[in-house]
């Protein structure tokens, strides 16, 4: 073979081998600008979608007041404009944190129970709840996105119990994300609870307003309520934390039983009904619980941050005793309102007793929510957030969204 030959094939060996080296390079360089690409895409739905969420309030408008499926996925409240959600549309969707609990009145019925903090919880049946999977059909997202809406109040308000009585002391923290709610106005509710002496009596409960402000630490110490005498006081505390439009709420409860205590269960978000079940009765029943007797009212919210009793049937209050393996009685909350309902309760014959509460409305007593799929395990997320009111408590909402079309970055 001549040298001539030689040296063409060489340079054909060369030229080829360049060829490949730049492809392979090329493809290294493109794919991570469609991956960027892709990303971007699923920045600019999160924003889009996130506005979808807030700024509609879905088919039929008032479906979180309702128990049939949306034909629309929106949380907006129906009354307002704006960032402004519906504290029940919130109430139905299905909880990504909460516990699941099993209550046989009917038989073999879930529910789903959030309980941020002891002392309030809330109960509502998995039947009636928008799930995960229905909310992406009714987005139009299903097999393209997966996603997680998450509720987070703005301000968190913690309670300390720094002396249990001769005085009663408390103090109140205000914090917001990463700073104090400094020189914010605090008015306060203590509701305390006077256990029933004979069988024939109920506990009751009687209410002291106050106020007071935050330090610059977003503090506020020496809460102090001489009356509380009794270490052993049953009661509940609630404190609304408001500056420039911007409201918190926090509550912190004292009980004598820690064992036995009824706990309301939302049976029907439609009618507004409510159980007074006894808690031997939730998960694997118990055997030998004790009736107990409680007292049960509705409170809303007033413009000057006091609570107001509303009508729960033909009484401001309902008295009556649940006990464990019977059918638990039942109570009908105002339509349309949101409002707290407090249940004071002792077992009967007993000096054992204590208080719970249940928010109306999620937004009542503060409480978080989690709605969607997990984004732990993905491989890339896009997040966005909003600030909003729920019921005029300011909450901020972030919606997490990633691609469920598996584009990865190669090198």
């Amino acid at each position: 073979m001549s040298g001539v030959s030689i040296d063409h094939i060489v340079s054909i060996i060369i030229f080829l081998a360049a060829i490949l080296l730049f492809v392979g390079l090329f493809g290294q360089m493109v794919q991570p600008a469609i991956t960027y690409q892709q990303n971007r895409a699923v920045a600019t739905k999160c924003s889009d979608l996130l506005d979808t969420m807030l700024l509609s309030p879905g088919s039929p408008s008032k479906w979180g007041q309702e128990n049939s499926t949306p034909t629309g996925f929106g949380v907006q409240d129906p009354e307002f404009t704006e960032y402004q959600l519906s504290a029940f549309s919130l109430m139905r969707l299905s909880s990504a944190t909460g516990n699941l609990v099993e209550y046989d009145n009917p038989p073999n019925t879930y529910y789903t129970s959030i309980s941020p903090r002891t002392g309030a919880f809330l109960l509502t049946p998995n039947a009636q709840a928008l799930n995960y999977s229905t909310a992406l059909t009714l987005l139009g997202i299903n097999d393209t996105y997966g996603f997680q809406l998450t509720l987070t109040p703005d301000i968190t308000v913690s309670i300390t119990e720094n002396q249990a009585c001769s005085p009663l002391n408390l103090s109140i923290s205000a914090m917001g994300t990463g700073f104090p709610f400094a020189g914010a106005s605090i008015n306060y509710c203590l509701i305390l609870v006077t256990l029933a002496q004979t069988e024939a009596q109920y506990p009751s409960y009687t209410i002291q307003n106050g106020a007071t402000t935050t330090d610059p630490q977003g503090m506020a110490y020496n809460i102090t309520f001489p009356s509380v005498t009794d270490p052993n006081q049953v009661y509940a505390f609630i404190a609304y934390t408001h500056l420039d439009g911007i409201v918190g709420v926090g509550y912190h409860t004292r009980v004598t039983s820690t064992d036995q205590y009824v706990v309301p269960i939302v049976q029907d978000m439609a009618s507004q009904e409510v159980a007074l079940a006894h808690n031997y009765d939730l998960n694997t029943p118990l055997p030998d619980g004790s009736p107990l007797q409680y007292n049960a009212t509705f409170v809303i919210l007033t413009e000057d941050y006091t609570l107001s009793a509303l009508s729960l049937g033909s009484s401001s209050s309902v008295t009556n005793i649940t006990t464990p393996g019977n059918t638990p009685p039942t109570v009908f909350l105002p339509t349309c309102t949101t409002g707290i309902l407090i249940v004071t309760y002792q077992q009967e014959g007993s000096n054992q007793g204590g208080v719970v509460m249940m928010p109306w409305g999620v937004s009542s007593l503060a409480f978080p929510v989690t709605f969607g799929g997990n984004p732990q395990q993905q491989e890339w997320v896009a997040t966005d957030m909003r600030q909003v009111t729920v019921n005029n408590v300011a909450y901020q909402a972030k919606l997490s969204l990633w691609s469920t079309q598996g584009t990865q970055v190669t090198s």
